[in-house]
């Protein structure tokens, strides 16, 4: 990391299955036969994450977490405030942040990324407060989220997701949503605001996107009758609207979106605020370990 003095960390991982434990604790004893001094923690929940960043904040040079997307947006807020480098060691179901800044699966690779690669400062997303990594979402994704986490106890698998695909279609109607500024009112069944390049395993509906381009993918899925949901699940599903008729895509720094009555908003996985809705883009807002051929 570019410093001859010795390096101290603050690891972040939530309490992970056994398998998960093995590989972090054969990641830490990488990175301190590397030279880096961890403080290690494991909080039971994601939302102390963000009061042990700032318990920490003048004891260590970056804070490194270890998890999927949920877990790093549970701790982007106190990393903005206290302006520490993040390291990625990518164990979580959705890695998309991971993906978008080319750091691998595999945590030698990462931790070897923490140890030797390049700061990069990456714009952040940002609703109403909130801040997000990769996007923001409203509509039929949410509605489908909420009816499987109601559903989560229940070993019923794919035919799980199916049951609240079929509720969440069948209590759902098009979202009649006025788009600012000097955009008309829409209906659309799906709203997605990109910051990153990948979210929901897939690429960008903009192909030049990347989360240091100081601009925010704006698109949205524009239907006239409620049926037309059917054929576009796959869609909903996939995250890939590259291809989609239905599609309006944008890219701007701020955009404001009414929908009438409250709509959930999921911020990198998570449902955590309400329309209507300011996004705006953050620019250079968090300094990022990534791979050294990575740096623009």
């Amino acid at each position: 990391m570019g410093k001859s003095k010795r390096q101290r960390a603050l690891l972040l991982a939530i309490s992970t299955p056994r398998q998960s434990r093995k590989r972090l604790s054969e990641a830490i004893g990488y990175l301190q036969r590397s030279g880096l001094e961890v403080i290690a923690e494991y909080p039971e929940q994601p939302q102390d994450i963000s009061e042990l960043i700032q318990t920490h904040e003048d004891e260590v040079d970056l804070v490194i977490i270890a998890g999927g997307d949920g877990t790093l947006n549970a701790g982007v807020d106190a990393l903005i405030e206290t302006k520490l480098p993040l390291g990625v060691l990518p164990l979580g179901n959705s890695n998309d942040l991971a993906k978008t800044l080319g750091i691998p699966r595999n945590l030698n690779q990462a931790c070897k990324i923490i140890i030797e690669g390049d700061i990069r400062h990456i714009d952040l997303g940002c609703v109403n407060g909130k801040h997000f990594f990769n996007f923001a979402s409203l509509g039929l994704s949410v509605d489908i989220t909420q009816k499987l986490t109601k559903n989560a106890k229940l070993p019923l698998g794919i035919f799980s997701y199916f049951g609240a695909v079929i509720q969440a279609i069948l209590k759902s109607r098009p979202l009649s949503v006025k788009i600012s500024p000097n955009k008309p009112v829409i209906q659309t069944v799906q709203i997605v605001v990109g910051n990153g390049q990948y979210y929901g395993g897939s690429k960008a509906a903009v192909d030049n996107a990347r989360i240091d381009d100081q601009q925010l993918d704006f698109y949205l899925l524009e239907i006239e009758h409620w049926w037309e949901i059917f054929s576009l699940l796959p869609v909903i599903r996939s995250g890939n609207f590259v291809d989609c008729p239905q599609i309006r895509s944008l890219q701007t720094r701020q955009i404001r979106v009414d929908t009438g009555k409250p709509c959930p908003i999921n911020t990198d996985g998570e449902i955590t605020i309400y329309t209507p809705a300011t996004f705006r883009v953050i620019p250079k807002a968090l300094p990022v370990l990534v791979p050294a051929k990575a740096k623009r």
